[in-house]
């Protein structure tokens, strides 16, 4: 089946990404809906510009602009060929700058070579403030080592804070114990290396499948704490049943076999005179009733 020119555009413009294409000159001649509401030109305003002129006008997070030929990650594309990812800042139309995780892609057209370059771009406010987040935990000893988030530290400092703001606000969240099921088995058929590789991809899967206002730490072992804010019972068994779907659908690949895990959820909502042991505690319980009706599943009460 064949599709038209049309089908193609409305197909991009149905995207939240901003994508553009730039010809071999770097004059964008594709515009799409998402890079309209992302920069806030329309695609009549910078069809037909070159990207060096005062379109975007693209920084480093040093402020160093970016148009320069020796400079340009676009430039470089078009000239080796080779596809790039980078945070960069925009120029938004009213003014203010916009940091964006952006992707180029080489066009070829044979044999002429490479004929322009398609750019990929979204907001990247919320990989930035992770970022920063990673770089005050690395100095406040908070940072688990292997798996990249936050420590038993980091989640009992947390879990203080949230409590004091339960108490004082009246803001609820929820508490999600977590726990890989038959880790030993892991490390026994495969090294204690394999089972690391595994927590980190369980650490990664947990942390890149909540929101950026919730936290994940390692609490010990094979164990993890999340805390989910502003939800209900519901929502947070919602979220719990997610994350366990994710987990049992990751893996890590050893000697080309697949080498899996999944866990057992228990989860909790903080109430008005907990302690942390106590929420801690109540979350724990109801990961244990999740090991003892079968693993692989979630309790929340």
């Amino acid at each position: 089946m064949e599709f038209s020119a049309d089908f193609y555009r409305d197909l991009l413009d149905s995207i939240s990404d901003g994508v553009y294409f730039l010809d071999g000159d770097r004059r964008i001649t594709f515009w799409n809906k998402g890079a309209e509401a992302l920069t806030g030109y329309r695609s009549d305003e910078v069809i037909g510009c070159f990207c060096r002129e005062d379109v975007l006008e693209h920084t480093d997070e040093k402020g160093n602009r970016l148009c320069d030929v020796d400079l340009c990650p676009s430039v470089k594309a078009l000239t080796d060929g080779e596809a790039r990812e980078e945070i960069l800042f925009l120029k938004h139309k009213k003014g203010y700058r916009v940091p964006v995780l952006t992707k180029i892609f080489p066009m070829r057209g044979a044999p002429e070579g490479v004929k322009g370059v398609v750019v990929t771009f979204s907001n990247a406010s919320h990989i930035l403030e992770y970022i920063q987040i990673i770089s005050e935990l690395r100095k406040l000893s908070l940072m688990d080592p292997l798996t990249g988030i936050g420590n038993r530290r980091f989640a009992e400092m947390n879990l203080h804070l949230r409590l004091e703001e339960l108490e004082r606000y009246g803001w609820s969240f929820g508490v999600l114990f977590v726990d890989l099921d038959d880790f030993k088995v892991v490390n026994d058929l495969y090294g204690h290396e394999a089972g690391d590789q595994l927590l980190k991809v369980v650490a990664t899967t947990l942390r890149n499948s909540l929101r950026v206002f919730d936290t994940v730490s390692r609490w010990g072992g094979e164990e993890f704490l999340i805390l989910v804010v502003n939800v209900d019972l519901e929502r947070l068994s919602r979220i719990a049943e997610k994350l366990r779907l994710l987990v049992e659908q990751s893996g890590i690949r050893i000697d080309g076999r697949r080498v899996g895990t999944t866990v057992s959820i228990g989860g909790t909502l903080a109430r008005e005179k907990d302690t942390v042991q106590e929420l801690v505690v109540r979350a724990d319980a109801n990961m244990y009733r999740a090991k003892l009706e079968g693993k692989n599943r979630v309790v929340v009460s």
